[in-house]
């Protein structure tokens, strides 16, 4: 008996090595975040830098996303959004060299889970304002300033869809991280 409870203590000792598959997965998840990265950084350039001034029937008129309120949201929460990125490539990249532990997974899980539903929220939020079409034209009503500066909501309605791309990013990560921690022993 006496013997049992050493090589237990010795099992529990000595760390497994990553199999195989955790280092797919780590590749995986490294893979994501550097994408999400690139997608919510492009996308908070691209809000930011959207801007175009125009004269229409002889009075100039300007177009920024800090007039509106959701637009700002917007590129507050892709900001948001790529610092949590970046935040997580580093904690995944450290956890990665680590024994896998399904509880630092539920805490990725967490961790994604807010980050995505941030970027849904910026990108409903920019959504919102109205629906800006294929070049620019506009549809249901919304910015009716499309017709003028046409320039000004084809960037922001790239960065809305490279915002969107990031969140189903974020969702594959989601997944990833919901599937490993269920693997946590209660």
């Amino acid at each position: 008996m006496e013997n049992f409870g050493a090589k237990n203590r010795q099992n529990q000792n000595t760390q497994n090595p990553p199999m195989k598959s955790d280092k797919c997965l780590l590749s995986t998840q490294i893979l994501l975040r550097i994408l999400a990265i690139a997608f919510t950084l492009a996308a908070t350039s691209m809000i930011l830098t959207s801007k175009q001034a125009v004269t229409v029937f002889g009075i100039e008129m300007d177009a920024r996303f800090s007039y509106s309120s959701a637009f700002k949201f917007f590129a507050i929460a892709n900001m948001i959004g790529c610092s949590f990125s970046v935040l997580s490539l580093i904690l995944a990249s450290v956890l990665g060299h680590k024994t896998p532990d399904p509880k630092n997974y539920f805490y990725m899980f967490i961790h994604d889970l807010i980050t995505m539903a941030l970027l849904l929220a910026g990108c409903a939020a920019a959504t919102a304002v109205g629906y800006v079409g294929k070049y620019g034209e506009s549809h249901s009503g919304w910015m009716p300033i499309c017709d003028h500066v046409d320039k000004f909501c084809r960037k922001v309605s790239h960065s809305i869809m490279l915002s969107y791309v990031a969140m189903i990013l974020y969702l594959c990560l989601t997944i990833i991280s919901a599937n490993q921690s269920r693997k946590i022993i209660v």
